[in-house]
């Protein structure tokens, strides 16, 4: 299922206002409500300049972990959430979504999801989650690939009990047709400014472990998450040369100016995988394995044993096994809630 780049896209806010429905306010998450901020931006409170409607930030210096208030829910009637997911454990999306629902539930407020498609609902893999390590980029025991669209997803959250308190929300689904998820999708619209094309989301759960890591991911370049490298990995293995600067995808890049040597994996085949190879390579390559890891690893990993069993030399395999039983849960609970 490809898009065609030429076909002209409406946001579905335009297009409610020009069928008379009574908008009253757009709550923006990570990346801002048409999606052209970078990672990790405070999305302030303001005025969208085409519809003049209130935009109430919910990625901002007072609401970083994408609550709303119950104040900003007055006169609303029904919530409707239309984000287009990536199908990763990290991309915050899907923890906004839980925020929108307790919100639904909270408030007693009818939440409409629009079901999109997954760029990578062909496979399920990844370290499960431990709750230890829950945070924004990770809130729920799923794997970093989890096989889920959004309103599956949803699903999941609702009649799993992990709301807050137990709440569900009153939840509608509007599902897809003609949807096969074992078809290639391409995006037609970016869903990030860092994930700009069908390659970058596919290496996305691969790379983005990177993030927790003294190497960059290609923020800052015009290819990111399809490369990767660090002024500190090898220079005879790693023969791919890159220098982030500032952009509009990344204000601070990691690295910012140095030249970083590392891999270029935009030709690589399409992965149907989560690739730990990558990340077990460059710690190998590295001549700084003391800073190698950061404080954000763990969180992005969900599990604090991956940065352990690295450091140790566990084998790829060995690492790959002992999150299989947790794997295999996961995907027989995945199983109850297809829709396509």
């Amino acid at each position: 299922m490809i898009f065609k780049k030429n076909l002209e896209y409406t946001h579905l806010v335009d297009s409610l206002i020009k069928l008379d429905f009574d908008i009253r306010k757009i709550f923006a998450p990570e990346h801002g409500f048409r999606g052209t901020e970078p990672n990790g931006a405070n999305i302030k409170d303001e005025i969208d300049i085409k519809t003049g409607l209130t935009i109430v930030s919910l990625h901002g210096k007072n609401r970083k972990y994408g609550e709303i208030d119950d104040y900003d829910l007055n006169e609303i009637d029904i919530l409707i959430f239309d984000i287009q997911d990536v199908g990763v454990r990290f991309y915050t999306h899907i923890s906004t979504l839980h925020y929108v629902m307790e919100a639904s539930a909270r408030n007693n407020i009818p939440l409409i999801v629009m079901d999109r498609p997954n760029p990578n609902a062909h496979y399920v893999d990844g370290p499960v989650l431990d709750l230890e390590n829950q945070s924004f980029v990770g809130m729920h025991e799923v794997p970093i690939v989890y096989g889920l669209t959004i309103g599956e997803y949803a699903t999941m959250i609702n009649n799993e009990g992990w709301l807050n308190n137990n709440m569900k929300s009153n939840l509608t689904i509007i599902e897809l047709k003609n949807y096969n998820r074992k078809v290639t999708y391409d995006l037609p619209i970016l869903p990030s400014p860092n994930l700009p094309n069908r390659k970058s989301i596919n290496l996305y759960p691969s790379l983005c472990l990177f993030e927790g890591t003294n190497v960059s991911a290609g923020r800052g370049t015009e290819m990111q998450f399809q490369i990767y490298g660090s002024p500190y990995l090898n220079k005879e293995k790693n023969n791919f040369r890159f220098t982030p600067k500032k952009n509009s995808g990344s204000k601070y890049p990691k690295h910012e100016n140095l030249l970083c040597y590392g891999k270029n994996l935009s030709q690589n085949k399409k992965l149907d995988k989560f690739d730990l190879s990558f990340l077990l390579n460059a710690y190998s390559d590295t001549n700084d394995k003391q800073n190698f890891f950061n404080n954000y690893f763990d969180k992005l990993a969900g599990t604090s044993s991956l940065k352990n069993q690295i450091i140790s030399g566990l084998s790829e395999k060995k690492i790959i096994q002992s999150w299989k039983k947790k794997l295999d849960i996961y995907k027989e609970m995945r199983m109850k809630y297809l829709i396509y």
